[in-house]
């Protein structure tokens, strides 16, 4: 067990928790103590992350969850709430990547797909957790954005719009919520392993290695602190801030 535990009677809620950034964000969580709910539409996905969580101790649900879907968000917030009374941080990490295509070639559902499973998900999730949020007066949200979301990138024009719509959408949320006891900010990776990456072809991940400051793709242990630390009390005057652990491919 962790001799830190800096979540312990706090419970974190992880969408995308299936795998990557996700997996390991939930793992993080756990490690500090947190009671931790992870929802993903992978079920194979969530039994993996649920059994390495199990070895820190502590208490967790999983929940089988398309957040592209509100009735899906909503029930897996009410189960949260349900099981464990309270939820005090909100982890918007499900998203997806693609492979290249460019604007002209690209086809009008596959924009719309990008939106919905990049930028949907993290306003239904939103949306129905901060009555939760301000019945008890608490509350971190953490939505994971990317470092492209600065920068571009051919082929993932997309991609690149959702992810800077989630900045900008955290940052309009933070004013709506003013004063209130909660906080929402952004963390924005740079390339990490993880299945995301399935996408892109052998020559482009070598350009974006070779492009890196640090000439390698992050591991999600490297990015989960980011997530944990904006969770936390310690950043409580974090307001509508997108911090980007991306190995110096974007200077902010």
């Amino acid at each position: 067990m962790p001799d830190n535990h800096r979540y312990a009677g706090k419970v974190a809620f992880v969408t995308g928790a299936g795998s990557g950034i996700g997996r390991a964000g939930a793992l993080a969580f756990a490690r500090e103590g947190a009671s931790v709910a992870m929802a993903d539409i992978s079920e194979k996905g969530l039994e993996e992350t649920a059994a390495l969580a199990r070895e820190f101790g502590g208490k967790t649900i999983s929940v089988n969850c398309d957040v592209t879907k509100g009735t899906d968000v909503k029930a897996a917030l009410e189960q949260t709430v349900a099981r464990f009374g309270r939820l005090d941080a909100a982890f918007n990490n499900a998203g997806a990547g693609t492979l290249l295509t460019n604007v002209d070639e690209q086809a009008e559902e596959e924009f719309d797909w990008m939106y919905q499973v990049n930028l949907r998900s993290v306003f239904l999730c939103t949306h129905y957790v901060l009555p939760i949020m301000y019945q008890q007066n608490y509350g971190k949200i953490i939505s994971t954005a990317s470092q492209l979301a600065y920068k571009g990138a051919p082929g993932l024009g997309h991609y690149c719009a959702a992810k800077a719509a989630i900045i900008a959408f955290t940052r309009s949320l933070s004013l709506e919520i003013g004063t209130r006891n909660i906080n929402a900010n952004c963390v924005a990776p740079g390339a990490t392993e993880t299945p995301i990456l399935s996408g892109v072809g052998k020559e482009a991940l070598e350009a974006i290695r070779e492009s890196i400051p640090k000439k390698r793709f992050a591991m999600v242990e490297e990015i989960a602190p980011a997530y944990v630390f904006l969770a936390s009390d310690d950043a409580r005057h974090f307001v509508g801030q997108c911090i980007s652990p991306n190995g110096g491919d974007v200077m902010l």
